[in-house]
């Protein structure tokens, strides 16, 4: 297992997301403990740099983000972000992966998320617009924009009510108040709850495994599911043979039937 660690390309002095990557995987790491986590301008430019940089490289299969310190995120530095919400803080380029998958490129590989301690806001959102989403017992939620005077605009006026369903989600949206990891579980927000402690190493086995399918077939299967979540099931399956010709074509589809029938592993190589 071979790991490779450096910072992502950022233009402030400290590193706010740390990112290396092991195998496969794409390791990013919000990395401002000491403010629990809270996204200001400089992190949210970090955490685009390091997704976008993990879009653009062929040899990475998945990505887990996770967070340093006791807590995910305590949302938005509103203080530091008050005189920059017009100034850009939240508009990407055509090339650029948004980490809320508002604007800027879709972005074509899979990521998993490990949430523990306190995960407010922007934390929600940003497990929202993942695949999978590991959340550890001790686990605190809160939607609260409303609570600030604004309202949330990371995704979850759609994704939160496409989980949780419009009755199950609105008390949470429009009051703003907490609820624990139990009840995001019942609001299918995450995707498995695991004991404090366990939910870097669980998101990590995931995103190995993950790792072990063919690269092509789940980046195809993920483009039809987003394909279905943005534009409704009658697109996507009005697209889906589309995915099929350089699948049947490719030589993981081959690898796939010969491992089948000398029962083995196969090894896929994404081509």
């Amino acid at each position: 297992m071979t790991t490779e660690s450096h910072n992502s390309n950022n233009t402030s002095n400290d590193t706010r997301i740390t990112y290396a990557v092991q195998d496969y995987i794409c390791l990013i790491g919000l990395n401002r403990a000491d403010k629990r986590n809270a996204f200001d301008s400089h992190m949210i430019k970090q955490l685009s740099e390091a997704l976008t940089q993990y879009e653009n490289d062929a040899n990475l299969r998945c990505a887990l983000i996770f967070a340093h310190g006791e807590h995910f995120t305590a949302g938005l530095d509103l203080m530091e972000l008050q005189d920059k919400w017009d100034k850009g803080a939240f508009e990407f380029a055509a090339d650029e992966i948004d980490p809320w998958g508002i604007g800027g490129q879709l972005r074509s590989k899979p990521v998993v998320v490990a949430v523990q301690g306190t995960c407010f806001t922007a934390g929600i959102e940003l497990m929202l617009n993942s695949d999978v989403v590991i959340a550890s017992s001790n686990c605190n939620f809160a939607q609260m924009e409303v609570q600030r005077g604004i309202m949330p605009f990371g995704g979850a006026t759609v994704r939160f009510v496409a989980a949780a369903g419009w009755q199950k989600a609105m008390p949470y949206l429009l009051t703003g108040k907490p609820f624990n990891v139990q009840i995001a579980d019942r609001l299918n927000l995450v995707s498995e709850v695991v004991e404090n402690g366990e939910e870097y190493e669980r998101a990590l086995t995931i995103a190995q495994e993950i790792c072990k399918a063919a690269p092509l077939g789940v980046q195809g299967l993920l483009s039809s599911a987003q394909d279905a979540s943005r534009n409704g099931a009658s697109s996507a399956l009005a697209n889906i043979h589309s995915y099929l010709p350089p699948l049947f074509h490719s030589e993981d589809a081959r690898e796939g039937a010969m491992a089948m029938v000398e029962r083995r592993a196969a090894e896929f190589v994404g081509k």
